[in-house]
């Protein structure tokens, strides 16, 4: 015996309601080791703790599954963005903050992330670090390992880095503290998506 049930899709604003706030993409933009992934996961749990639904979408964990098929060509790269945009606008549809730490290095590749949303729902954060003070850094040992070829087409070192224009936002993680850009960051996000705004 079959059956012909018909979804229901419920309406973003309804999820909104229910979540307190307005749903919002905050795509975090800078070299490797700049402190995209720790800034955002600070800022999911700020947000959290304070009952905002949030996630993060995390580029290395992309990596390692749904993009796991994609290398670091100019193509590869964009193709693992837009992927990465596609499942940020399911988590936005239900009304959640999306953060996404992405090295994202070309202008162009994210002027085109950009126009898939509305102004109001979506925030670029460059986050700002001397390639010198990232290879000091090197948390992952990336930076080593492309100096040493390694690995090919590596952003800062073989593969350029194109300094956004547009950023809403911009984070000098190199010289101020972590605690100084999570607060700023937070209340970005906050005013940016509050509930007075739907």
């Amino acid at each position: 015996m079959s059956s012909n049930l018909g979804g229901i899709e419920i309406e973003r604003a309804v999820h909104e309601h229910l979540n307190g706030h307005r749903g919002g993409i905050v795509w975090f933009t800078g070299l490797s080791g700049s402190g995209k992934t720790t800034l955002s996961q600070n800022v999911e749990k700020n947000l959290i703790d304070q009952g905002f639904k949030c996630v993060v979408i995390d580029g290395d964990h992309l990596r390692a599954g749904l993009n796991r098929d994609l290398g670091f060509s100019e193509a590869d790269r964009e193709e693992n963005l837009r992927r990465a945009a596609e499942v940020a606008e399911m988590f936005l549809r239900v009304g959640f903050i999306v953060l996404l730490p992405l090295i994202s290095p070309s202008s162009e590749v994210r002027e085109k992330i950009r126009l898939r949303y509305q102004p109001k729902d979506y925030v670029e954060i460059y986050v700002k670090c001397s390639l010198t003070a990232c290879e000091r850094r090197d948390p992952k040992g990336l930076y080593h390992k492309a100096r040493r070829g390694e690995i090919r087409n590596f952003t800062g070192i073989d593969a350029i880095y194109e300094v956004p224009t547009r950023s809403e936002l911009t984070i000098d993680t190199e010289y101020k503290s972590i605690h100084v850009c999570v607060t700023e960051l937070t209340g970005l996000i906050i005013n940016k998506f509050a509930i007075q705004d739907v």
